[in-house]
């Protein structure tokens, strides 16, 4: 079996996660909800197995080396992250239609070693 790094949320993309849940419950009911968190589940754990083969697309762009992103399926969210030597560090989980280099870059200003 394959090794596997833990999977540590930022606040941001905590908070994410929760307005995501909140928005789904609101428009689409219980189901629609627990979709999207299954959705989030699955992309973690194959994050979690193969950081590497997420998206390098706004690495260069916001001019963060290792930024990396994957998306969930079945719903238009992209999980932003970068594998650190002891866990993943789960930057935002954003909407794919954001403009996501600015919604990402005022987390860049913080750095991937700063504190969570």
């Amino acid at each position: 079996m394959k090794q596997t790094k833990p999977i540590i949320p930022r606040e941001l993309a905590s908070r994410d996660v929760e307005e995501a849940v909140d928005y789904y419950l609101g428009e689409g009911g219980e189901q629609v909800a627990l979709g999207f968190v299954e959705a989030l589940e699955r992309a973690y754990c194959h994050i979690a197995s193969q950081p590497a083969s997420g998206s390098p697309r706004y690495a260069h762009e916001l001019n963060l080396p290792g930024l990396r992103f994957w998306p969930l399926q079945r719903y238009p969210y992209l999980v932003f992250y970068v594998e650190l030597a002891d866990h993943i560090d789960i930057w935002r989980v954003l909407h794919g239609q954001r403009d996501i280099p600015a919604w990402l870059h005022d987390d860049a200003d913080s750095g991937p070693d700063s504190t969570h």
